[in-house]
């Protein structure tokens, strides 16, 4: 089973967050970016290289977040090719939820906040 990561992150604690999330990483975890964190997805790629996380199984965001967002930043930032889904709540609670623990996706759910 694999972890899925929840950032919720300024700028100015992006780091901080990924250095959090480096401690317990394993190859396949997967990552959902929230609030305006998506804002900073290339950030976000340059301190997981950094910190030498890979093997990310896929990248999220959900689309109230990103409805947030001006339409030149979204795409500037060029998200449909960087996020593996841009997720409604109903999938979002469908991806980190299941009544049979047997077919959830993630075996836990970490959600980092600095």
């Amino acid at each position: 089973m694999a972890t899925l990561y929840q950032l919720h992150s300024s700028i100015d604690t992006l780091r901080r967050c990924t250095d959090e999330m480096s401690r317990t990483w394993q190859r396949g975890d997967s990552i959902l970016l929230l609030g305006a964190t998506a804002a900073f997805i290339d950030w976000l790629n340059a301190y997981l290289a950094d910190k030498d996380i890979d093997g990310i199984a896929a990248m999220y965001a959900l689309s109230d977040d990103i409805a947030q967002l001006t339409t030149s930043a979204v795409e500037q930032l060029q998200l449909d090719t960087k996020l593996s889904a841009i997720l409604s709540d109903q999938q979002w609670v469908a991806l980190t939820g299941s009544i049979d623990s047997n077919h959830a996706k993630f075996d836990k759910v970490v959600t980092i906040a600095l």
